[in-house]
Protein backbone atom coordinates (compact mmCIF):
# COMPACT_ATOMS: atom_id res chain seq x y z
CA UNK A 1 0.00 0.00 0.00
CA UNK A 2 1.55 3.51 -0.96
CA UNK A 3 1.77 6.29 1.25
CA UNK A 4 -0.20 9.03 1.03
CA UNK A 5 0.80 12.59 1.83
CA UNK A 6 -1.47 15.07 4.31
CA UNK A 7 -1.35 17.77 0.87
CA UNK A 8 -3.00 14.61 -1.39
CA UNK A 9 -5.69 14.13 1.18
CA UNK A 10 -7.12 17.45 1.03
CA UNK A 11 -6.77 18.87 -2.45
CA UNK A 12 -6.58 23.04 -2.55
CA UNK A 13 -8.67 24.70 -4.99
CA UNK A 14 -5.41 25.40 -6.77
CA UNK A 15 -4.89 22.07 -7.53
CA UNK A 16 -8.79 21.21 -7.75
CA UNK A 17 -11.44 22.60 -10.71
CA UNK A 18 -13.48 24.09 -8.20
CA UNK A 19 -15.10 27.30 -8.42
CA UNK A 20 -17.56 29.33 -5.76
CA UNK A 21 -21.40 29.07 -7.23
CA UNK A 22 -22.82 32.34 -8.80
CA UNK A 23 -25.40 34.35 -7.16
CA UNK A 24 -28.19 34.29 -9.72
CA UNK A 25 -29.47 37.41 -10.97
CA UNK A 26 -32.49 38.83 -10.48
CA UNK A 27 -34.62 40.72 -13.59
CA UNK A 28 -35.68 44.45 -12.68
CA UNK A 29 -37.92 46.10 -14.71
CA UNK A 30 -36.07 48.63 -16.91
CA UNK A 31 -35.73 52.00 -15.86
CA UNK A 32 -36.71 55.24 -17.97
CA UNK A 33 -33.93 56.85 -18.98
CA UNK A 34 -33.23 60.31 -17.05
CA UNK A 35 -32.47 63.52 -18.74
CA UNK A 36 -28.43 64.02 -17.79
CA UNK A 37 -29.24 67.94 -16.73
CA UNK A 38 -31.75 70.61 -16.64
CA UNK A 39 -30.94 71.47 -20.01
CA UNK A 40 -31.72 68.19 -21.47
CA UNK A 41 -34.86 67.39 -19.34
CA UNK A 42 -38.05 68.98 -21.49
CA UNK A 43 -40.11 70.96 -19.37
CA UNK A 44 -44.19 69.63 -19.72
CA UNK A 45 -46.54 72.20 -20.75
CA UNK A 46 -48.56 74.27 -17.56
CA UNK A 47 -44.89 73.66 -15.19
CA UNK A 48 -43.43 76.30 -13.86
CA UNK A 49 -39.87 77.05 -14.50
CA UNK A 50 -36.78 76.36 -11.84
CA UNK A 51 -34.08 78.79 -10.87
CA UNK A 52 -32.05 76.64 -13.04
CA UNK A 53 -34.36 76.89 -15.85
CA UNK A 54 -32.33 79.49 -18.47
CA UNK A 55 -35.84 81.43 -18.91
CA UNK A 56 -35.50 82.88 -15.49
CA UNK A 57 -31.67 83.11 -15.73
CA UNK A 58 -32.26 87.18 -15.94
CA UNK A 59 -33.66 86.54 -11.99
CA UNK A 60 -37.02 85.71 -11.92
CA UNK A 61 -37.82 84.61 -9.04
CA UNK A 62 -40.56 81.32 -9.80
CA UNK A 63 -43.37 81.28 -7.02
CA UNK A 64 -43.12 78.52 -4.36
CA UNK A 65 -45.02 75.66 -4.07
CA UNK A 66 -46.65 75.96 -7.76
CA UNK A 67 -50.08 74.59 -8.53
CA UNK A 68 -50.32 72.70 -11.39
CA UNK A 69 -52.88 72.27 -14.06
CA UNK A 70 -55.80 69.64 -12.74
CA UNK A 71 -54.34 69.48 -9.43
CA UNK A 72 -55.03 70.78 -5.83
CA UNK A 73 -52.10 70.25 -3.33
CA UNK A 74 -50.37 68.16 -5.62
CA UNK A 75 -53.22 65.28 -6.43
CA UNK A 76 -55.67 65.47 -9.07
CA UNK A 77 -58.65 67.40 -9.07
CA UNK A 78 -61.64 64.75 -8.75
CA UNK A 79 -64.57 64.86 -11.25
CA UNK A 80 -66.74 67.42 -10.52
CA UNK A 81 -64.44 69.50 -8.76
CA UNK A 82 -63.37 73.32 -9.59
CA UNK A 83 -59.89 74.12 -8.78
CA UNK A 84 -58.66 76.63 -6.49
CA UNK A 85 -57.67 80.57 -8.58
CA UNK A 86 -54.25 81.28 -8.34
CA UNK A 87 -53.78 83.50 -5.64
CA UNK A 88 -52.54 86.97 -6.52
CA UNK A 89 -49.89 88.45 -4.15
CA UNK A 90 -51.27 91.25 -1.72
CA UNK A 91 -49.75 94.64 -2.09
CA UNK A 92 -47.28 95.43 1.12
CA UNK A 93 -49.28 98.39 2.99
CA UNK A 94 -48.17 101.82 3.14
CA UNK A 95 -45.62 103.08 5.58
CA UNK A 96 -47.55 104.53 8.54
CA UNK A 97 -47.38 108.30 9.45
CA UNK A 98 -44.97 109.53 12.57
CA UNK A 99 -46.34 109.68 15.57
CA UNK A 100 -47.19 113.51 16.63
CA UNK A 101 -44.83 114.87 19.14
CA UNK A 102 -45.08 114.09 22.79
CA UNK A 103 -47.08 116.89 24.73
CA UNK A 104 -45.15 118.69 27.76
CA UNK A 105 -47.43 117.39 30.46
CA UNK A 106 -49.31 113.71 30.76
CA UNK A 107 -52.85 114.65 32.48
CA UNK A 108 -53.02 114.02 36.20
CA UNK A 109 -50.08 112.51 37.25
CA UNK A 110 -49.78 109.20 39.17
CA UNK A 111 -47.42 107.24 41.75
CA UNK A 112 -46.03 104.22 39.64
CA UNK A 113 -45.91 101.09 41.06
CA UNK A 114 -42.28 101.50 42.13
CA UNK A 115 -43.78 104.67 44.61
CA UNK A 116 -42.29 107.46 42.09
CA UNK A 117 -44.36 109.90 40.28
CA UNK A 118 -43.31 110.45 36.38
CA UNK A 119 -40.96 112.54 36.61
CA UNK A 120 -42.43 116.18 34.00
CA UNK A 121 -40.43 117.63 31.82
CA UNK A 122 -38.67 120.84 32.70
CA UNK A 123 -39.88 124.22 32.43
CA UNK A 124 -39.56 127.61 32.66
CA UNK A 125 -40.01 128.84 36.51
CA UNK A 126 -42.97 130.12 37.10
CA UNK A 127 -44.27 128.94 33.70
CA UNK A 128 -48.05 128.40 33.30
CA UNK A 129 -50.41 127.79 30.00
CA UNK A 130 -53.00 130.58 32.20
CA UNK A 131 -50.66 133.12 32.84
CA UNK A 132 -51.76 132.79 37.17
CA UNK A 133 -48.75 133.28 39.00
CA UNK A 134 -48.83 131.67 42.99
CA UNK A 135 -48.09 135.23 44.17
CA UNK A 136 -51.10 136.48 42.92
CA UNK A 137 -53.57 133.64 44.10
CA UNK A 138 -51.25 134.33 47.74
CA UNK A 139 -51.80 138.34 46.93
CA UNK A 140 -55.26 137.60 46.79
CA UNK A 141 -55.98 135.10 49.79
CA UNK A 142 -54.29 137.77 51.81
CA UNK A 143 -56.26 140.73 50.81
CA UNK A 144 -59.22 139.21 51.30
CA UNK A 145 -58.30 137.55 54.74
CA UNK A 146 -58.59 134.26 53.87
CA UNK A 147 -56.45 131.49 55.75
CA UNK A 148 -56.08 128.80 53.03
CA UNK A 149 -55.33 128.20 49.98
CA UNK A 150 -56.34 124.88 48.01
CA UNK A 151 -54.79 124.01 44.41
CA UNK A 152 -54.92 120.45 42.61
CA UNK A 153 -54.49 119.32 39.61
CA UNK A 154 -58.45 118.48 38.16
CA UNK A 155 -59.66 121.11 40.71
CA UNK A 156 -60.60 124.75 40.57
CA UNK A 157 -58.38 127.02 43.10
CA UNK A 158 -60.31 127.22 46.44
CA UNK A 159 -59.82 129.57 49.62
CA UNK A 160 -61.20 129.14 52.70
CA UNK A 161 -63.19 131.98 54.55
CA UNK A 162 -63.42 132.00 58.14
CA UNK A 163 -63.50 128.03 57.68
CA UNK A 164 -65.62 127.90 54.63
CA UNK A 165 -64.35 126.74 51.13
CA UNK A 166 -64.90 129.44 48.06
CA UNK A 167 -64.69 128.46 44.55
CA UNK A 168 -62.92 130.56 42.47
CA UNK A 169 -63.72 132.04 39.14
CA UNK A 170 -59.86 130.45 37.27
CA UNK A 171 -59.95 127.90 35.42
CA UNK A 172 -59.22 123.83 36.45
CA UNK A 173 -55.63 123.21 37.07
CA UNK A 174 -53.41 121.08 35.17
CA UNK A 175 -50.77 119.41 35.83
CA UNK A 176 -48.10 122.23 34.03
CA UNK A 177 -49.95 124.76 35.70
CA UNK A 178 -49.29 123.10 39.09
CA UNK A 179 -45.39 122.16 38.35
CA UNK A 180 -45.32 126.06 37.40
CA UNK A 181 -46.51 126.88 40.59
CA UNK A 182 -43.95 124.47 42.11
CA UNK A 183 -41.32 125.83 40.36
CA UNK A 184 -42.18 129.15 40.87
CA UNK A 185 -41.71 128.92 44.70
CA UNK A 186 -39.79 125.55 45.69
CA UNK A 187 -35.97 124.82 44.80
CA UNK A 188 -35.55 121.65 42.64
CA UNK A 189 -34.22 119.43 45.18
CA UNK A 190 -37.68 119.66 46.88
CA UNK A 191 -39.34 119.32 43.88
CA UNK A 192 -37.98 115.86 43.62
CA UNK A 193 -37.88 114.77 47.39
CA UNK A 194 -41.39 115.49 46.24
CA UNK A 195 -41.72 113.63 43.37
CA UNK A 196 -39.76 110.58 45.11
CA UNK A 197 -41.69 110.50 48.74
CA UNK A 198 -45.12 111.66 47.16
CA UNK A 199 -45.14 114.05 50.57
CA UNK A 200 -43.73 117.15 51.05
CA UNK A 201 -43.78 120.09 54.27
CA UNK A 202 -42.29 123.07 53.98
CA UNK A 203 -42.69 126.82 54.23
CA UNK A 204 -42.46 129.83 51.71
CA UNK A 205 -42.38 133.11 52.62
CA UNK A 206 -43.29 136.18 50.57
CA UNK A 207 -40.96 139.27 51.51
CA UNK A 208 -43.32 141.84 53.03
CA UNK A 209 -46.66 140.04 52.44
CA UNK A 210 -46.83 136.50 54.38
CA UNK A 211 -45.82 133.30 54.94
CA UNK A 212 -47.19 130.38 54.00
CA UNK A 213 -47.29 126.57 55.77
CA UNK A 214 -47.45 124.09 52.44
CA UNK A 215 -48.20 120.69 52.35
CA UNK A 216 -47.64 118.83 48.73
CA UNK A 217 -49.21 115.70 48.68
CA UNK A 218 -50.76 113.16 45.43
CA UNK A 219 -54.52 112.52 45.65
CA UNK A 220 -56.68 110.54 42.86
CA UNK A 221 -56.57 113.42 40.22
CA UNK A 222 -52.88 114.18 40.82
CA UNK A 223 -50.63 116.12 42.20
CA UNK A 224 -52.29 118.84 45.18
CA UNK A 225 -51.29 121.64 47.71
CA UNK A 226 -52.48 123.22 50.65
CA UNK A 227 -50.91 126.51 52.11
CA UNK A 228 -51.66 127.96 54.99
CA UNK A 229 -51.20 131.61 55.31
CA UNK A 230 -49.35 133.02 58.45
CA UNK A 231 -49.08 136.32 58.73
CA UNK A 232 -45.42 138.13 59.18
CA UNK A 233 -46.08 140.19 62.16
CA UNK A 234 -47.25 138.36 65.52
CA UNK A 235 -50.50 139.46 67.12
CA UNK A 236 -49.81 140.20 70.83
CA UNK A 237 -52.61 138.89 73.54
CA UNK A 238 -53.77 141.85 73.72
CA UNK A 239 -54.76 141.88 70.13
CA UNK A 240 -55.86 138.84 69.79
CA UNK A 241 -57.97 140.00 73.23
CA UNK A 242 -56.67 136.65 75.30
CA UNK A 243 -57.69 135.65 78.60
CA UNK A 244 -55.22 137.64 80.96
CA UNK A 245 -54.24 134.32 82.66
CA UNK A 246 -52.55 133.61 79.96
CA UNK A 247 -50.01 136.22 80.70
CA UNK A 248 -49.31 134.62 83.94
CA UNK A 249 -49.00 131.16 82.69
CA UNK A 250 -46.19 132.42 80.12
CA UNK A 251 -44.14 133.54 83.01
CA UNK A 252 -44.00 130.20 85.03
CA UNK A 253 -40.36 129.07 85.29
CA UNK A 254 -40.86 125.15 84.90
CA UNK A 255 -43.24 122.62 83.66
CA UNK A 256 -45.50 121.42 80.53
CA UNK A 257 -48.15 124.23 79.12
CA UNK A 258 -50.16 122.48 76.36
CA UNK A 259 -52.29 124.50 73.54
CA UNK A 260 -54.52 122.25 72.21
CA UNK A 261 -57.72 121.96 69.62
CA UNK A 262 -58.66 120.55 65.99
CA UNK A 263 -56.91 121.55 62.99
CA UNK A 264 -57.32 125.38 62.66
CA UNK A 265 -57.91 126.27 65.80
CA UNK A 266 -54.95 129.36 66.00
CA UNK A 267 -52.84 126.93 68.31
CA UNK A 268 -50.30 128.23 66.77
CA UNK A 269 -51.29 131.81 66.66
CA UNK A 270 -51.85 131.72 70.30
CA UNK A 271 -48.34 129.89 71.27
CA UNK A 272 -46.67 132.52 68.94
CA UNK A 273 -48.52 135.27 71.21
CA UNK A 274 -47.73 133.72 74.69
CA UNK A 275 -43.67 133.03 73.11
CA UNK A 276 -43.78 136.85 72.08
CA UNK A 277 -44.83 138.11 75.17
CA UNK A 278 -41.74 136.10 76.88
CA UNK A 279 -39.29 137.19 74.39
CA UNK A 280 -40.41 141.08 74.76
CA UNK A 281 -40.29 140.81 78.82
CA UNK A 282 -37.89 138.62 80.21
CA UNK A 283 -33.84 138.03 79.64
CA UNK A 284 -34.65 134.10 78.59
CA UNK A 285 -33.24 131.96 75.96
CA UNK A 286 -35.76 130.36 74.00
CA UNK A 287 -35.51 126.85 71.73
CA UNK A 288 -37.71 126.02 69.05
CA UNK A 289 -38.12 122.78 66.96
CA UNK A 290 -41.28 123.18 63.99
CA UNK A 291 -41.78 121.08 60.97
CA UNK A 292 -42.54 123.44 59.28
CA UNK A 293 -41.15 126.82 61.35
CA UNK A 294 -44.46 128.63 60.87
CA UNK A 295 -44.10 131.97 62.88
CA UNK A 296 -40.84 133.67 62.62
CA UNK A 297 -39.22 135.64 65.97
CA UNK A 298 -36.43 137.65 66.21
CA UNK A 299 -34.77 137.78 69.15
CA UNK A 300 -35.59 140.96 71.61
CA UNK A 301 -35.00 141.07 75.99
CA UNK A 302 -34.44 136.57 74.98
CA UNK A 303 -32.55 134.93 73.04
CA UNK A 304 -34.58 132.54 70.57
CA UNK A 305 -33.24 130.23 67.94
CA UNK A 306 -35.45 128.31 65.78
CA UNK A 307 -35.26 124.73 64.14
CA UNK A 308 -37.11 123.26 61.43
CA UNK A 309 -36.80 119.63 61.25
CA UNK A 310 -35.70 118.69 57.75
CA UNK A 311 -33.37 121.42 57.24
CA UNK A 312 -31.52 122.72 60.74
CA UNK A 313 -31.71 118.75 62.03
CA UNK A 314 -32.25 115.48 60.79
CA UNK A 315 -35.02 114.06 63.63
CA UNK A 316 -37.64 115.52 65.63
CA UNK A 317 -36.61 113.16 68.93
CA UNK A 318 -32.58 113.79 68.29
CA UNK A 319 -33.20 117.38 68.31
CA UNK A 320 -35.33 117.39 71.31
CA UNK A 321 -32.44 115.62 72.72
CA UNK A 322 -30.20 117.90 72.20
CA UNK A 323 -32.40 120.85 73.53
CA UNK A 324 -31.69 119.76 76.78
CA UNK A 325 -27.75 120.31 76.47
CA UNK A 326 -28.20 123.97 74.86
CA UNK A 327 -29.21 125.61 78.52
CA UNK A 328 -32.60 126.59 77.31
CA UNK A 329 -35.27 128.49 79.22
CA UNK A 330 -38.30 127.56 77.19
CA UNK A 331 -38.46 124.50 74.69
CA UNK A 332 -41.15 125.02 72.17
CA UNK A 333 -42.44 121.54 70.68
CA UNK A 334 -44.68 122.02 67.35
CA UNK A 335 -46.58 118.87 68.09
CA UNK A 336 -46.16 116.25 70.61
CA UNK A 337 -46.45 113.26 67.77
CA UNK A 338 -45.67 110.24 69.80
CA UNK A 339 -44.37 108.92 73.00
CA UNK A 340 -40.81 109.55 72.72
CA UNK A 341 -41.44 113.22 72.55
CA UNK A 342 -43.95 113.08 75.80
CA UNK A 343 -41.15 110.81 77.43
CA UNK A 344 -38.56 113.84 76.68
CA UNK A 345 -40.98 116.54 77.17
CA UNK A 346 -42.01 115.36 80.58
CA UNK A 347 -38.34 115.22 81.53
CA UNK A 348 -37.63 118.59 80.31
CA UNK A 349 -40.43 119.92 82.52
CA UNK A 350 -38.82 117.68 85.52
CA UNK A 351 -35.39 119.30 85.06
CA UNK A 352 -36.35 123.17 85.25
CA UNK A 353 -37.17 124.50 81.79
CA UNK A 354 -40.49 125.33 80.78
CA UNK A 355 -42.09 123.32 77.71
CA UNK A 356 -44.80 124.56 75.60
CA UNK A 357 -46.15 122.04 72.82
CA UNK A 358 -49.34 121.71 70.68
CA UNK A 359 -52.13 118.39 70.57
CA UNK A 360 -55.06 117.90 68.48
CA UNK A 361 -57.22 117.57 71.37
CA UNK A 362 -60.91 119.37 72.15
CA UNK A 363 -60.80 119.87 75.86
CA UNK A 364 -58.14 119.75 78.78
CA UNK A 365 -59.53 116.58 79.74
CA UNK A 366 -59.28 115.02 76.91
CA UNK A 367 -55.76 116.24 77.04
CA UNK A 368 -54.99 114.21 79.95
CA UNK A 369 -56.61 111.39 78.57
CA UNK A 370 -54.68 110.85 75.59
CA UNK A 371 -51.42 111.90 77.19
CA UNK A 372 -52.03 108.53 79.85
CA UNK A 373 -52.96 106.59 76.62
CA UNK A 374 -49.60 106.63 75.21
CA UNK A 375 -48.97 104.58 78.07
CA UNK A 376 -49.81 100.77 78.65
CA UNK A 377 -51.80 100.02 81.27
CA UNK A 378 -49.54 98.98 83.90
CA UNK A 379 -47.28 102.07 83.33
CA UNK A 380 -50.46 104.75 83.71
CA UNK A 381 -49.69 104.81 87.41
CA UNK A 382 -46.71 106.32 87.23
CA UNK A 383 -47.32 108.46 84.31
CA UNK A 384 -50.14 109.77 86.23
CA UNK A 385 -47.94 110.64 89.34
CA UNK A 386 -45.58 112.22 86.95
CA UNK A 387 -48.22 114.30 84.69
CA UNK A 388 -49.30 115.22 87.88
CA UNK A 389 -46.10 116.69 89.06
CA UNK A 390 -45.22 117.87 85.75
CA UNK A 391 -48.17 119.74 84.40
CA UNK A 392 -48.41 123.60 84.53
CA UNK A 393 -51.45 124.56 82.21
CA UNK A 394 -53.88 123.06 79.32
CA UNK A 395 -55.56 125.45 76.90
CA UNK A 396 -57.84 124.38 74.45
CA UNK A 397 -59.35 126.87 72.04
CA UNK A 398 -61.76 126.94 68.81
CA UNK A 399 -62.69 129.85 66.62
CA UNK A 400 -65.59 130.81 66.11
CA UNK A 401 -67.26 133.58 63.33
CA UNK A 402 -67.65 137.07 65.24
CA UNK A 403 -70.70 139.41 63.63
CA UNK A 404 -68.26 141.76 62.28
CA UNK A 405 -67.13 139.56 59.86
CA UNK A 406 -63.92 137.94 61.34
CA UNK A 407 -62.74 135.23 63.19
CA UNK A 408 -62.46 134.90 67.65
CA UNK A 409 -60.89 132.02 69.92
CA UNK A 410 -63.04 130.39 72.60
CA UNK A 411 -60.87 128.83 75.10
CA UNK A 412 -60.92 126.25 78.08
CA UNK A 413 -58.35 127.25 80.28
CA UNK A 414 -57.21 124.28 83.25
CA UNK A 415 -54.59 125.22 85.58
CA UNK A 416 -52.30 122.37 87.47
CA UNK A 417 -53.93 123.78 91.11
CA UNK A 418 -53.81 121.19 94.10
CA UNK A 419 -57.38 119.80 93.83
CA UNK A 420 -56.39 119.51 89.91
CA UNK A 421 -53.27 118.06 90.79
CA UNK A 422 -54.61 115.10 93.42
CA UNK A 423 -57.38 114.24 90.98
CA UNK A 424 -55.01 113.57 88.03
CA UNK A 425 -53.25 111.19 90.72
CA UNK A 426 -56.29 109.48 91.66
CA UNK A 427 -57.29 108.86 88.03
CA UNK A 428 -60.67 111.12 88.68
CA UNK A 429 -59.93 112.83 85.10
CA UNK A 430 -63.40 113.00 84.39
CA UNK A 431 -64.08 114.87 87.61
CA UNK A 432 -61.76 117.13 86.79
CA UNK A 433 -64.56 119.20 84.66
CA UNK A 434 -66.68 120.61 87.15
CA UNK A 435 -63.13 121.78 89.07
CA UNK A 436 -62.57 123.96 86.10
CA UNK A 437 -65.81 125.63 85.89
CA UNK A 438 -65.46 126.13 89.84
CA UNK A 439 -62.02 127.80 89.71
CA UNK A 440 -62.72 131.17 87.74
CA UNK A 441 -60.43 133.20 90.71
CA UNK A 442 -57.62 130.90 89.18
CA UNK A 443 -58.19 131.99 85.36
CA UNK A 444 -59.88 129.04 84.36
CA UNK A 445 -62.88 128.44 82.32
CA UNK A 446 -64.85 126.06 80.17
CA UNK A 447 -65.64 126.40 76.71
CA UNK A 448 -69.48 126.60 77.32
CA UNK A 449 -68.04 129.51 79.96
CA UNK A 450 -66.00 131.21 77.13
CA UNK A 451 -68.55 131.34 74.38
CA UNK A 452 -71.21 132.68 76.44
CA UNK A 453 -68.87 135.61 77.47
CA UNK A 454 -68.67 135.94 73.48
CA UNK A 455 -72.13 135.43 73.19
CA UNK A 456 -72.95 138.34 76.21
CA UNK A 457 -70.29 140.77 74.66
CA UNK A 458 -72.12 140.80 71.10
CA UNK A 459 -69.24 139.12 69.50
CA UNK A 460 -70.73 136.06 68.38
CA UNK A 461 -74.12 135.12 67.40
CA UNK A 462 -76.56 132.85 69.65
CA UNK A 463 -76.57 130.00 66.30
CA UNK A 464 -73.04 130.39 66.45
CA UNK A 465 -72.58 129.83 70.06
CA UNK A 466 -74.60 126.36 70.17
CA UNK A 467 -72.86 125.21 67.29
CA UNK A 468 -69.63 125.46 69.05
CA UNK A 469 -70.28 124.59 73.19
CA UNK A 470 -69.24 121.08 73.54
CA UNK A 471 -72.50 121.61 76.02
CA UNK A 472 -75.86 122.44 73.69
CA UNK A 473 -78.30 121.53 76.30
CA UNK A 474 -76.19 123.30 78.90
CA UNK A 475 -75.78 125.83 76.56
CA UNK A 476 -79.47 126.24 75.28
CA UNK A 477 -80.84 126.64 79.15
CA UNK A 478 -78.08 129.18 79.87
CA UNK A 479 -79.50 130.98 76.46
CA UNK A 480 -82.75 130.74 77.61
CA UNK A 481 -82.61 132.12 80.85
CA UNK A 482 -80.57 135.59 79.72
CA UNK A 483 -82.35 136.33 76.40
Amino acid sequence: MSEVSPESQFPTDLDSEWKPPVPPVIPRPPRPAAATSQEERPTQKGEPPTQLDPRVASGGVPPRNPVRAGEIMGRPIPSGGVAAPPQVPIPAPPPKPAPPAAVPFAPPARPTAAGRMPATPATPRGAASSGLTLRQLVQEAYDKGYSDIHLGVGEVPRFRDRGQMLLTNYPVTTTEMFYGWLRESLPESQIRQFEECLELDTAIQYEGLVRCRVNCFVSLLGPAMVMRLIPLKILTLEQLRAPEVLKRIAEEHKGLVLVTGPTGSGKSTTLAAMVDYVNSNFPKHIISIEDPIEFVHQSKKSMIRQREVGIHTLEFANALKASLREDPDIILIGEMRDRETVDIALKAGQTGHLVFGTLHTNSAVRTIERLLGIYRPEEQEPMRLQLSETLVAIIAQTLVRTTDGKRAAAHEILRNTDAIRDYIKRGAVDEIEELIAEGSYEGMCTMNQSLFNLYQEGRITEEVCLEAAPRPNEMAQWLRGRI
